[in-house]
């Protein structure tokens, strides 16, 4: 029977999988800590010094006191358990990530305490809790080699200042780090060691290794452990009695109930929550409230969230594992899905280069602040200094729906148990230490918290005074008494264990009821996913293959569906890793057991349900308070007040006689054959071994589903392997190839992630085009298309991060351009204008006369650098990026860049993705499928700039001078404002001018003052260009401008079309969908009719349709969300607008030659109907209800108005507005059948006219109410100089 048989049998409802002991290892003696070196190393490898100097200047450098040595695994129990294989390498490293530390009787040597976690390869963790304490060296060798090492630094540093060498200043700013003032004094004989005068003490570790994170009771057994060792009597039994007690007699309690296992000296509680509560969570949260503040811990959860990268902070390893166990538990049900290292080990250090979301914590050394620590990726990187209670947060980033209203529900919880919702800065673990002690006399005295003056005004002195401390037990110790500080610190007795209970009970209950409040909001606001989630394939099979095809999640409605304050954040959230396998976790439990945290979830959002608390509104935004507080802490507390289980009492083993012996303060050498194995009777591990082992595949399974589904391939396996080396990185091999194999796969992770972005971007964009080409329903709200960019931004980032040599600013991107720009410009002087240099080349028809915009990576920099409003280098990327993307540049420029390869060879090391010649091509190439469809993603952001336009007016010369005599002038609008009426010098057909940006541009007005001999102007079109951007507007004219000529309009509004770029530069950008501009759901067979085209008449049946249509177009108008609804002028007054579909009804048999061929327009009946209604008698005479007298006066009102303003828009321009204002006041339906009463339809209109015809007229008036009930804005160039 093998040793680790009984082990292997019982492991895995053990309370515990292994116990360690890690120290020195007197027989190699006192070794530098390779690690730490190699650490040197790749410090030195990343600032590009010679790893040499590296090596050589390390260890005369500190005191021998201050150096790292190598820490060593002594023993562990039992040697091996196939469940959970002992990781050597990787225990050692994390029980002592600092490895050996020296200590002599003047320092402080109080024990520590810290935890750990390991994730294994299927995603599963253990967590370690480690005891550290001081143990007084016996060897010789060691003592000896410690006072050589120190003579030999002592050597090194006789001629240097004291003062400034970095020795003192290490133990300065370790010594002022303790609090201690007096240690100034103490400076030179705190880093210095004589070993006929000081005792030399050495650090070790006695760890617990568990397969749940029972913090509380592991802490309680070791220190017990310990206080056995240093105590003056004996223990009651040989310490291998307890440790094999807890190692193969104490089982885990099952769900729902709790256990009571015993240690040395009192017993140990531990629980577990039952199958429908919130998972286990044994880190206190009133910890990281303490320690962060309710502002920032909330900032930080979004942060998690989102998946960004999250770096955490702090000396202290314990509270990095209190903030990153806190924080991912409070995530329920989702749950974080990529790296996630709470304690990094200094030879890791290369991970922070992982251009993935990571979670990880890094111990801050001390003194060091935040601007000496050098990190390649800060773009998207979430920092929490925890020492400072200060959090620096990513740029644009979107708020947790109802801060406000959580934050304040948080702090109610927090106040209940007596923390400040602000967090408090001074809860170092002495502080912490004392204040328990001072609330234990609150405790004792009933008084409700009530402290006298002076005992408050001491407690609040020694609250987070450690010197204080001090001086008080050198008080104690030389028999001063100091009264009631002496009161203060009683507490060694049953009440101190009693209140040390109580107050474990009060963290459960904090930890419950918080876990609940935040629990609450995802209940609220996912409550209807299921009805969202989308069930495609058949089987799992089928499901898993076809994977990365299938949509699962239906987004667009679900976005729709929410409050509009909720969006930012939402459209982020549903992007993600851990919302991706939530929602795959939910599709596969139509085929296996559901995953413990979806059915929990399930079911709160069921009970939700049944007791109707969710109000029907689901838009509604209103806050609901979690109501169930008091009942999840009860659960807790009946569980912990009353026991279900109690394990078997320690006993004594089998040992040989003398064995287990025992010597004060020191932790005694303990008997493996004992310690080996377990009792073979254990009759709940043979009971419940094969059903757990049964559980723990199916768990072990659904977690190897549930990894990264961006890099799932259609076989699972490979894309599990990728997980897997993504997910944590193994701690115990940091070979040079082992680093190059995860770079490798990274380099492929970042390849498969930009396919996948650029893939949906595309999707939705065409599926969002083909709405607008009258196809289906739109897929994608302006919203996701601004996550979607914003997500390709930071993958850009990370991208450009990976493997950089060394740092500088923040983005790594725009580092790059600057360094090319700065480059480039040497070789070549900055030209002055962006217009390409060399004689004007004529464009087609589309851009007649326009110069050529050269297409220029440097020109597109310098408009980022001249937009005052961008004042981060991560900001100026972003725009760079949009802007490039708008243009259809993005994957050319970067091409561009990237040519430059001694600059890449500069700033990239050999395995970063900018240097994977293959990768790289692929990369550009997805890139450049972009270029398929159109995105205004830097117009529509960036709307406060100032931008260049160039207009330029085309007029027809064969029938026209080219050049008027009068005095012209143009004002361009577009979606966020007009340039106001600019003059356009004489002689002049093209001007620049400068503007805030006007958006999409909308309408042209062009008119003149009809002045001078040749004032008449036949314009055929105006073209305006946004120089920055590059689009170029077309608006067709083709009429005259001037008195007694066309309709004798002197000035018209023109509607806009973006024009498809034809140049040679274009080639590539070419392949594009139909403007957006026009409102493209008609073939354009029907055109304003003008003088030169009134010859093709449409048919009856044509002129309905295009009513239909116009009308149909303003409908989907008004139901898109507002953000996205583009122009309604284009709609009302564009070719197939609403004003020309009514144009050709009015004109359908309209009888307009006349006599000597003058030309009768629409307007001339409006007008005559108008005097026909006014002729008083006629009014008097008209025996109609008091409504058709009132239309009557509106109507004659409105015209009236439209002849009285001061602009010279003529006839056809008047008849355009008569029906804007009467779309705007929804006074078009009531208009039309006034028009056909008036008698004077039959001299001017045809018998066959639509007009005429009582069927059509009734049928024009119901299509025409349908866009009643819309609230229908005109632009202000429309109505300009209208009083109504």
């Amino acid at each position: 029977m093998s040793v680790s048989t009984p082990g292997s049998a019982t492991a895995p409802c053990r309370f515990a999988h292994y116990f360690v002991i890690c120290g020195i290892d007197t027989e190699t003696g006192l070794e530098p800590d390779d690690l730490a070196a190699l650490y040197q190393w790749l410090e030195a490898d990343r600032h590009g010094r010679s790893q040499e100097t590296a090596n050589t200047g390390e260890n005369f450098e500190q005191s021998p006191l201050k150096r790292t040595f190598k820490s060593k695994v002594l023993a562990h129990f039992p040697e091996n358990i196939e469940w959970n294989p002992f990781d050597q390498d990787a225990v050692n490293m994390l029980c002592m990530p600092k490895g050996l530390s020296f200590r002599t009787q003047v320092d402080n040597r109080d024990p520590q305490f810290h935890s750990y976690l390991i994730t294994r390869e299927d995603g599963s963790r253990t967590y370690g809790f480690v005891h550290t304490f001081y143990e007084e060296v016996t060897s010789k060798q060691i003592c000896t080699a410690m006072q050589t090492l120190y003579q030999m630094h002592h050597a090194e540093h006789a001629g240097s200042v004291c003062a400034s060498s970095s020795c003192s200043m290490d133990s300065l700013a370790s010594s002022l780090d303790e609090g201690d003032a007096t240690s100034l004094n103490k400076l030179h004989c705190c880093s210095s060691y004589d070993i006929s005068r000081d005792t030399l003490y050495v650090s070790k570790a006695i760890c617990l290794i568990t397969p749940l994170p029972f913090m509380h009771a592991c802490r309680k057994f070791l220190s017990q452990l310990h206080r056995a060792v240093t105590s003056q009597q004996p223990p009651p039994l040989p310490l291998e009695s307890y440790i094999h007690n807890v190692l193969y007699e104490v089982p885990l309690p099952p769900p729902g109930r709790s256990l009571k296992f015993h240690s040395v000296y009192e017993p140990v509680v531990c629980q577990r929550p039952g199958p429908s509560e919130l998972p286990l969570a044994d880190y206190p949260l009133r910890e990281a409230f303490e320690l962060l503040g309710v502002e920032n811990l909330v900032q930080l959860f979004t942060c998690v969230l989102l998946e960004m990268q999250i770096l955490l902070y702090s000396q202290d390893y314990q509270r990095l594992m209190t903030v990153a166990e806190g924080i991912t538990a409070l995530l329920f049900p989702f749950q974080w899905q990529h790296v996630y290292v709470p304690i990094l080990p200094a030879s890791l250090l290369h991970f922070l280069d992982a251009p993935v979301p990571y979670l990880m914590g890094l111990q801050s050394k001390e003194g060091t602040d935040r601007s000496k620590l050098e990190l390649p990726q800060e773009a998207n990187l979430c920092f929490v200094d925890i020492d400072n209670h200060f959090v620096e947060l990513p740029e644009d980033f979107p708020q947790f729906p109802n801060k406000l209203e959580f934050i304040q529900e948080i702090s109610e919880v927090l106040l209940r148990f007596g923390i400040p919702p602000e967090g408090s800065l001074h809860c170092s673990q002495s502080a912490t230490h004392l204040k328990s002690l001072a609330l234990n006399d609150l405790v004792n005295d009933k008084k409700n918290g009530n402290l006298p003056g002076d005992a408050l005004a001491v407690f609040e002195l020694l609250q987070g005074n450690p010197t204080l401390e001090r001086l008080q037990a050198l008080a104690k110790r030389t028999g001063v008494t100091m009264g009631r500080v002496e009161a203060l610190g009683r507490g060694k007795n049953k009440d101190w264990r009693l209140q040390c209970e109580e107050e474990e009970l009060q963290d459960a209950r904090l930890n419950v009821q918080v876990r609940e409040v935040f629990a609450s909001r995802f209940t609220q606001m996912f409550a209807d996913y299921e009805a969202f989630v989308i069930q495609s394939a058949q089987d799992l099979e089928s499901w898993l293959t076809n994977r990365e095809q299938m949509q699962n999640f239906d987004k667009a409605s679900f976005l729709s569906d929410q409050p509009e304050p909720y969006l930012p954040f939402l459209s982020h959230f549903i992007e993600t890793q851990m919302f991706a396998t939530f929602i795959d976790n939910k599709i596969m439990s139509q085929w296996e057991e559901k995953e413990p945290l979806l059915r929990v979830f399930d079911s709160r959002i069921e009970k939700t349900r049944m007791y109707n608390v969710r109000v029907p509104n689901l838009r509604s935004s209103s806050y609901q308070k979690c109501t169930i507080l008091k009942e999840s802490a009860q659960a807790i507390e009946q569980r912990l007040m009353k026991i279900d289980h109690t394990a078997i009492h320690p006993h004594l083993l089998d040992m040989k006689i003398g064995q287990g012996k025992y010597e004060q303060g020191f932790f005694p050498k303990l008997q493996a054959d004992v310690l080996a194995t377990g009792p073979a009777n254990n009759k709940w591990a043979s009971r419940t071994a094969t059903a757990q082992r049964r559980k723990d595949r199916h768990r072990q399974h659904s977690e190897h589903l549930g990894l990264d589904n961006d890099l799932r391939e259609k076989y699972m396996q490979e894309a599990r392997s990728l997980g897997k080396n993504l997910r944590q990185p193994k701690l115990s091999d940091l070979s040079p190839a082992v680093i190059a194999q995860t770079n490798w796969k990274f380099v492929e992770g970042l390849l498969k992630e930009c396919r996948m972005k650029t893939k949906r971007m595309l999707v939705e964009k065409m599926g969002h085009e083909a709405v607008e080409l009258g196809h289906g329903e739109a897929s994608i709200t302006g919203l996701e298309e601004n996550t979607l960019i914003a997500s390709l931004c930071d993958l850009l980032e990370r991208i450009w991060s990976h493997g950089l040599q060394v740092k500088q600013g923040k983005s790594a991107l725009w580092s790059h351009l600057l360094q090319y720009q700065e480059r480039e410009e040497k070789l070549d002087p900055p030209a002055e204008s962006p217009v390409s240099v060399g004689p004007e080349r004529r464009k087609s028809e589309t851009g007649m006369g326009m110069p050529f915009l050269r297409v220029s990576l440097i020109q597109d920099m310098r408009h980022i650098q001249n937009m005052s409003e961008i004042k981060t280098d991560v900001g100026r990327a972003r725009a760079w990026i949009r802007l490039s993307l708008e243009k259809k540049l993005l994957s050319q420029h970067l091409k561009q860049l990237l040519s430059n390869q001694a600059l890449t060879k500069k700033l990239y090391k050999r395995y970063a993705f900018l240097r994977c010649e293959e990768e790289k091509e692929q990369f550009l190439f997805h890139l450049l499928s972009l270029n398929a469809v159109d995105y205004f993603c830097f117009t529509s952001v960036f709307t406060t700039i100032m931008i260049p336009y160039r207009a330029l007016i085309i007029p027809i010369k064969k029938l026209s001078n080219a050049i008027t005599t009068s005095n012209p002038w143009v004002c361009v609008s577009g979606e966020l404002g007009d340039s106001g009426v600019m003059q356009i010098p004489k002689n002049v057909l093209e001007m620049t001018f400068e503007c805030q940006n006007l958006g999409k541009l909308t309408t042209v007005q062009i008119g003149h003052d009809n002045s001078g001999l040749l004032a008449k102007w036949l314009v055929d079109c105006v073209m305006v260009r946004n120089e920055i951007s590059g689009h170029t507007y077309k608006f067709p004219c083709g009429r005259w401008l001037g008195k007694g000529v066309d309709d004798g309009s002197l000035e018209r509004i023109l509607i806009g079309e973006l024009v498809i770029p034809c140049s040679e530069d274009d080639v590539g950008r070419n392949c594009r969908t139909p403007p957006l501009q026009r409102s493209p759901t008609q073939p354009r067979r029907l055109s304003i009719p003008s003088l030169t085209s009134r010859s093709s008449k449409p048919t009856a049946a044509q002129i309905q349709e295009a009513i239909g249509e116009a009308v149909n177009n303003i409908v989907k108008h008004f139901h898109k969300p507002e953000k996205e609804r583009g122009s309604l002028t284009i709609l009302l007054c564009g070719e197939n607008g609403l004003v020309s579909a009514l144009e050709q009804f009015f004109h359908h048999g309209f009888k307009s030659s006349r006599i000597f061929q003058k030309n009768v327009f629409m307007w001339d009946f409006v007008e005559k109907a108008v005097a026909y209604f006014e002729t008083t008698d006629q009014i008097g005479d008209i025996q109609e209800p008091e409504s058709f007298n009132l239309t009557c006066k509106t109507f004659c009102q409105y015209v009236n108005a439209i002849n009285g303003t001061p602009r010279s828009i003529g006839k056809d321009g008047k008849f355009q507005l008569l029906v804007c204002l009467g779309a705007r006041d929804h006074l078009l339906p009531q208009w039309i059948p006034l028009l056909v009463e008036c008698p004077l339809i039959t001299r001017m209109y045809e018998e066959y006219a639509l007009l005429r015809d009582r069927m059509t007229v009734n049928s024009l008036i119901r299509v025409l109410q349908t866009i009643q009930d819309f609230n229908i804005t005109l632009e202000s160039s429309l109505v300009k100089g209208i009083d109504l």
